[in-house]
């Protein structure tokens, strides 16, 4: 199989193990010494047959010695640039050699020689060594207890890393044919690490629905079955495990058993093992998913809300590990606790207000496919790094709470008052969890409750205990919108001001999670009350400026996204020279004081883009240093990654940097208007040549933003654009293809070749016909976002602005959908536009009105207050259609529409 005639030069060996052992010493120097010297040993042309010698062979050397060469013989076994046919013939000593040491009596030693193993067949793939599988098969029957540990240990890693390889055919074999049948039998072991193992591997082919798997089906759910109750909790985890991945892929195996199995998970869900508890548990999440069974569980609930609410509580362990530090705001944030922030890239949407709105990406529902569950993210984030039983029994009842609704809240209910008034705060916390976790679900139930248990909640807000206080913010950040939407001045009074109240006061809490836990509440309210808060912008922003002088880093962050916020749901009534006053001033500060190059200037940047939209000329005095800056970390971030690519000592920068930047300048552009122009023309690189760069960009997120950019360019300073349309509009058409892979990026794109087409007028032409050829086929494709769908609409409307004559042969194609998407877009600028566009492409197309004039007469109608150059198009078609058919029951519209369109239109 391999080269096994290699014999290492013995000076060699021992001036190697020399170095290796100095590289692990404790005396510094030594030890960097030692690591120079092995940096220059990797040009050897055997020193990966070295290392392996010293690992397998050399046990007099000791097993640290033995272990360190294992690990670069792994690392470089990793990263060589070695090409296919010369990393294998070059590893043949290795590959001959390397399963010795899965018998080797210390375990550190087996555990390396399986990563090697396994390195190996990552880097190379099973192809390369596909002998190794059978090989290592018969070690797990062997006579070595240690060999079939060994064994094991590498093949977890391989069915967990190549599990889809492994179901293909080498050389009209496929290696589960014979591994599956093994594994199974082995899950019948007397040792039960080895029945862990089997198991184990089992699973790693569930949910890539292999079919060598299936053949073994049934005697598989056997095995688990019998597998049920075993002694092991890592058997019995891997059990539950096992039943959740076939509930997600092979619903149909377990619906005959479900009544079993439902009844194994309650049990298993409350096992004294925290690993098998939390696995179960997951089993609650995943039939939610499955329509046909999970309302097989309503005879359950009675059992299974109660044992999901009794996951929720805090143990004394976790009190313990969490802390209860009731003023912990001037304790400085350790740096691990802080999670790397990442940029979110504007999406352009109508707005009623009449101009074209930046948002943030995650504030369109559903504009990118997300399958991800954000429960984890959505609570108490820091009540554990890690996903855990409390967590998933919370997520459980969230999406139980979704699927059976009042048959959940009927159960839930009862259990629910008890635990609020019980005298045990841990137990009283979890029920608030649990109050906040049906909020979506239930909402229809808890509406008649919400009156008495808001001032109940509010309450809590006074609680001693943070913990206490964290929750109740959550969850009444879940309930936001009931409060929001009151309608009666009193009740808006007696809820809605008191939560206002009670969170602002969260925001300066001194304990930092009751801080964290207020402000993302806060910002929920936001999102829900929007101009609501107009009145209170006073209060609001004292508040959020008081927290400026009491949050670490990691809350910064979180008071700069509610500021985000704010500004984006007030808008222009931030606009206001005493607000400006007061939140202008801090920022200005944290502005001046974070560098360049430290991540957490990602969400400043996209604060201060908000903020900037938002003042509008209020804005300008700060408009200067805020463009300048970050045009220049635009530009010397797009050097960087130009010089990365040629010298691989320079360390490309992230490319947030470009997504935050490019937004707060298109913020700036939009605040300042027309004005902008004198700052775009200081730019020592043109920035409609740095868009052009941007728009290339293999991230989503960057080609997302520069189009944003683009548009808010063509609108107000266009004269620098102008000379790089041709390059963008080449750039964009693939944008605009189906399928939309990016669908943000796609959105921009055409919104801002709306823009173009404005200023372009005739110039426009070479580019009508493709581009709306791409948009009539997204028009008439099935699902895409209603924001995609509404831009795309009011493109072709304003293409047939100046270009009718090209776009009104194809009316017939989209004038159905056209008419459709554009009755549900604000009355805007943007509407406007592309109806004059519409009017124009039917100048040039009368004949059409046969079709159009039913659509036509109801858009007229919708207008409640058209401009007076569309009212005077809409009058001049109509007066128009009426004379061409001297009948109005050719518009086949209601009697109604026709009398508004007569009063309107003056006909």
């Amino acid at each position: 199989m391999g080269d096994n005639t290699w014999v290492p030069q013995e000076q060699i060996l021992l001036q190697l193990s020399d170095v290796i052992g100095k590289s692990i010493s404790e005396n510094s120097q030594l030890r960097n010494e030692a690591l120079s010297l092995l940096e220059n040993a990797k040009t050897l042309p055997d020193i990966n047959n070295y290392l392996l010698y010293i690992l397998v062979h050399a046990k007099e050397l000791g097993v640290s010695i033995r272990s360190a060469a294992g690990l670069l013989l792994k690392n470089n076994v990793r990263v060589d640039n070695l090409d296919v046919k010369a990393g294998l013939s070059g590893l043949a000593y290795v590959k001959s050699s390397i399963l010795q040491g899965l018998f080797d009596d210390e375990q550190l030693i087996r555990g390396i020689s399986g990563n090697v193993i396994t390195t190996i067949i990552s880097r190379w793939g099973i192809g390369s060594w596909s002998e190794v599988l059978p090989q290592l098969m018969d070690m797990l029957v062997g006579p070595s207890a240690i060999a079939q540990e060994g064994a094991f240990s590498a093949l977890t890693k391989i069915c967990e890393d190549s599990s889809r390889e492994l179901d293909r055919d080498f050389n009209g074999t496929r290696p589960l044919d014979f591994m599956i049948p093994r594994f199974i039998e082995l899950c019948r072991s007397e040792n039960p690490r080895m029945r862990t193992d089997a198991l184990f591997c089992l699973n790693q082919f569930i949910l890539i629905q292999s079919q060598s798997l299936y053949a073994h089906i049934d005697s598989f759910l056997e095995t688990c079955y019998g597998l049920a109750t075993d002694p092991s909790p890592n058997v019995r985890k891997n059990v539950c495990q096992a039943l959740v991945f076939l509930l997600d892929v092979r619903p149909d195996k377990i619906a005959p058993s479900l009544g079993s199995i439902v009844e194994y998970m309650l049990y298993s869900t409350q096992d004294q093992d925290q690993s098998v508890a939390l696995e179960a548990c997951e089993f609650w999440l995943a039939i939610a998913e499955q329509p046909d069974l999970c309302p097989s569980l309503v005879p359950y609930l009675d059992k299974i809300v109660p044992m999901l609410l009794r996951g929720m509580v805090y143990s004394d362990m976790d009190i313990l590990l969490l802390g209860d530090d009731a003023d912990d705001y001037n304790v400085e944030d350790k740096a691990e606790d802080i999670r790397p922030q990442h940029a979110k890239g504007k999406t352009r949407l109508t707005t009623a207000e009449g101009h074209v709105g930046g948002m943030e990406q995650d504030g369109l529902e559903d504009l990118e496919d997300d399958d991800e569950d954000d429960f984890e993210d959505d609570e108490d984030d820091d009540a554990y790094m890690d996903w855990n039983l409390r967590k998933c029994s919370a997520a459980a009842l969230d999406v139980l709470s979704s699927v059976l609704k009042q048959q959940l809240f009927d159960i839930t209910l009862p259990y629910l008052k008890e635990q609020l008034l019980s005298n045990d705060w841990k137990v009283q916390e979890a029920g608030v969890l649990a109050l906040g976790a049906i909020a979506e679900g239930c909402m229809e139930g808890m509406v008649q409750f919400l009156p008495e248990l808001y001032p109940y909640l509010i309450s809590l807000l006074d609680s001693k205990k943070p913990l206490l206080r964290t929750i109740t913010c959550w969850t009444l950040g879940r309930y936001s919108r009931w409060a929001a939407t009151l309608q009666s001045p009193e009740d808006h009074q007696k809820y809605f001001v008191p939560l206002l109240q009670g969170l602002l006061r969260m925001i300066a809490d001194n304990n930092k999670k009751v801080q964290e836990a207020g402000c993302s509440a806060f910002a929920n309210l936001e999102e829900q009350a929007g101009s609501t808060l107009i009145p209170y912008l006073e209060p609001i922003l004292t508040n959020l400026v008081l927290a400026f002088q009491k949050y670490q880093r990691k809350n910064l962050l979180i008071l700069y996204d509610a500021i985000q916020t704010l500004a984006d749901v007030v808008g222009p009534a931030l606009n206001n020279k005493h607000y400006i006053d007061i939140l202008m001033p801090p920022l200005i500060q944290k502005w001046a004081t974070i560098s360049n190059e430290d991540h957490d200037l990602f969400p400043l940047l996209e604060c201060f883009s908000s903020v900037a939209v938002a003042l509008h000329e209020g804005f300008a005095p700060f408009a200067p240093e805020t463009f300048g800056r970050a045009f220049n970390i635009l530009r010397s971030t797009l050097f960087m990654i130009d010089a990365a690519k040629t010298d691989p000592t320079v360390e490309a920068p992230d490319k947030d940097f470009l997504v935050t930047t490019l937004d707060l300048i298109s913020g700036v552009i939009q605040a300042l208007g027309n004005q902008a122009e004198l700052l775009v023309s200081q730019c020592d690189v043109p920035l409609g040549q740095i868009i052009g760069v941007c728009a290339k960009d293999e991230v989503a997120e960057v080609r997302q933003s520069a189009y944003a950019l683009l548009g808010d360019m063509a609108m107000f300073c266009f004269n620098y654009v102008r000379p790089y349309c041709d390059a963008l509009l080449t750039d964009m058409l693939p944008q605009m293809q189906l399928p939309l892979i990016h669908v943000s990026t796609s959105n921009n794109a055409i919104w801002s070749a709306g823009e173009i087409a404005l200023q372009l007028g005739k110039d426009m032409q070479p580019w009508v016909e493709p581009i709306l050829q791409n948009l009539v086929c997204i028009l008439q494709a099935p699902k895409l976002h209603s924001t995609v769908l509404e831009n795309a609409a009011i493109t072709i409307g304003r293409l047939g602005l100046f270009n009718a004559e090209l776009v009104a042969p194809h009316l017939k194609l989209f004038y159905n959908q056209w008419f459709a998407i554009m009755h549900d877009v604000y009355e805007n600028e943007e509407k406007d536009s592309a109806f004059r566009g519409f009017c124009t492409i039917i100048a040039y197309n009368p004949q059409a009105l046969s079709f159009l004039l039913p659509q036509f007469v109801n858009a007229a109608a919708l207008y409640e207050k058209p401009s007076a150059e569309l009212h005077d198009m809409f009058q001049k078609i109509l007066h128009g259609s009426l004379s061409m058919y001297n009948d109005k029951s050719a518009w086949q519209t209601t009697p109604e529409i026709t009398a508004q369109v007569e009063r309107k239109y003056n006909l």
